[in-house]
């Protein structure tokens, strides 16, 4: 049982790693794997044609936002998930490191406050 509980905690410590991928500098978050944000075409109204021509490079455009869109949604949705296990993993370290102060303080004044035995 232990060596099963052992692997899962190694397998989703690396999936944790894997998945973390945006970073936040000054209080703004960008996504790292989704290459550069589509550049949005401008609209040639100078001829049909040309308007023809922009409308398909408009479409191109609209798929290449969709799947931008999905990755920096993928990337967000990941990093959330790795702050909130890091940060509840935190919190459980530090109430247990709490609550052994706390006991060990306990202990010690039980033990400073009991009346000396004298001889």
């Amino acid at each position: 049982m232990r060596q099963r509980t052992l692997f899962a905690v190694i397998i989703l410590s690396a999936m944790t790693f894997v998945c973390s991928a945006g970073t936040i500098a000054k209080g703004v978050w960008t996504p790292s794997g989704c290459g550069a944000e589509p550049t949005a075409p401008k609209v040639n109204q100078t001829t049909v044609d040309n308007y023809n021509k922009s409308v398909t490079t408009i479409n191109e455009w609209q798929e290449k936002v969709g799947i931008y869109n999905a990755c920096v949604i993928k990337e967000a949705n990941d990093d959330n998930a790795s702050i909130v296990k890091s940060a509840t993993e935190r919190q459980a370290k530090l109430k247990i490191l709490t609550e052994k102060v706390q006991a060990d303080t306990a202990a010690a004044k039980a033990l400073l406050d009991k009346p000396e035995v004298k001889k």
